[in-house]
């Protein structure tokens, strides 16, 4: 980082400040990772200096023949990884990926049934402050309060009422995995576009340690970090009689110039997903997830569902006397980063919640296990029971920079920015 120093050393400290943040933090957002160095140097490439609006062979600029061989490569690993007919690399992000979904197969004012903010689903699922709530008529589906889990006769009743245009399954804060079958039946029944937001367990569908909605779903988004492991960004794919209509959706309908740098990195992070490490890493997501899990529960804490069969799980805080906002404050405070999020039928607001929500994604990178969940999950268990106790959180901020250091995620020696 040598010229960013001389040039902005502002922002240069900021990114130090960050990457000592990263390497000394326990990390358990379940929307987070830690991306490869290959990625890192593939998304800090000139090929963001390219401006490529269109598809390989299709653009409408010159000078265009290296990267085209970037996102032909992107499309052709991403649709071999998970079995897809067709592949769209170009969305910036999730958001974008749904956004451009929907534009392809559903006009505004037309119904969308899909999981409820508040029970685990997404802001781009139909909540009323985005976009997706503005411009569709959202019918939500939610958990049974008795098991936490979806209820699918519930979804079934739905969509026989309302039937919706489309059916969206997926969600960011629900721990365990989907009905796809079931979800295709109800889909063909009501005649609806099956669409699923993979965003966050697309990396275990490649390790192939969750069910694969790509057999059964017309559409499929996701995003390209979180369990993928790689770049910031978003994917669409979907049965080939979709694919004119999702390519258009995205260009020229809800985006312009591609970022071509961060399509090589995709590139780079769908390659290092097809390697048997990769499936081998996956499979330690979830067996870690399972393993705090189980340790909260053995500490005497509601978490939600009970379990978890993916990367995540829900803790419920207010056995502690907490809310999530205030567990997620004394936690950092000890240096281990959650985030504060709704629990099914949590009676706190949005921004106070009465849960946290937990990942195993990226400390399964630095190459953490069961035993490993088991010593965070007594840490957080001590931080909760003394919130403002200074004394434990500066104990066991020790603790957690030396458990980092002897799980390096980038060595000393490497500068990291981008």
């Amino acid at each position: 980082m040598e010229e960013l120093r001389r040039t902005d050393p502002e922002v240069a400290e900021a990114i130090a400040n960050d990457v000592e943040r990263q390497r000394y933090y326990v990390n358990l957002i379940a929307s987070e990772n830690y991306a490869s160095r290959a990625v890192l140097e593939a998304l800090g490439s000139v090929m963001t200096n390219k401006y490529a609006e269109g598809y390989p062979g299709r653009r409408y600029y010159g000078g265009c023949e290296f990267v085209d061989v970037a996102e032909r490569l992107a499309i052709e690993r991403v649709c071999a990884l998970f079995g897809a007919a067709h592949a769209n690399v170009q969305p910036h992000a999730g958001a974008q990926a749904n956004m451009a979904a929907y534009f392809a197969v559903i006009k505004p004012g037309e119904s969308i049934l899909a999981m409820s903010l508040a029970h685990g689903g997404h802001l781009t699922h139909g909540s009323p402050v985005n976009f997706s709530g503005q411009l569709y008529r959202v019918v939500p589906y939610g958990v049974r309060q008795d098991t936490e889990q979806i209820d699918y006769d519930e979804i079934a009743r739905l969509a026989r009422a309302h039937r919706p245009r489309v059916i969206v399954s997926g969600a960011t804060a629900y721990p365990r995995t989907f009905d796809f079958p079931r979800l295709r039946e109800i889909c063909d029944e009501v005649g609806a576009v099956m669409i699923v937001d993979m965003a966050h367990f697309a990396g275990l569908v490649a390790g192939k340690v969750h069910p694969d909605p790509v057999p059964y779903a017309d559409i499929v988004t996701s995003t390209t970090h979180k369990t993928l492991r790689g770049p910031r960004g978003g994917l669409i794919l979907c049965r080939a009689e979709y694919a004119q209509q999702i390519d258009k959706a995205v260009f020229p309908g809800v985006q312009g110039g591609p970022l071509m740098h961060v399509i090589a990195a995709k590139a780079v992070c769908f390659k290092e997903a097809m390697s048997p490490q990769f499936r081998a890493y996956a499979a330690r997501i979830v067996e870690n997830a399972r393993a705090l899990a189980a340790e909260f529960l053995r500490r005497g804490y509601h978490v939600v569902s009970g379990g978890t069969d993916n990367h995540l799980m829900l803790v419920d805080v207010r056995s502690k006397g907490l809310t999530g906002r205030r567990a997620e404050r004394a936690l950092g405070d000890a240096h281990i980063i959650v985030n504060k999020n709704m629990i099914p039928f949590d009676p706190e607001k949005p921004m106070t919640t009465s849960g946290i929500r937990i990942g195993t994604p990226a400390m399964t990178t630095r190459g953490m296990g069961p035993a490993e969940m088991r010593v965070i999950g007594g840490w957080i268990d001590e931080v909760l029971s003394a919130p403002d106790d200074a004394a434990v959180a500066a104990r066991i901020r020790g603790q957690v920079r030396d458990l980092c250091a002897s799980f390096p995620i980038y060595p000393e020696r490497v500068e990291v920015a981008g």
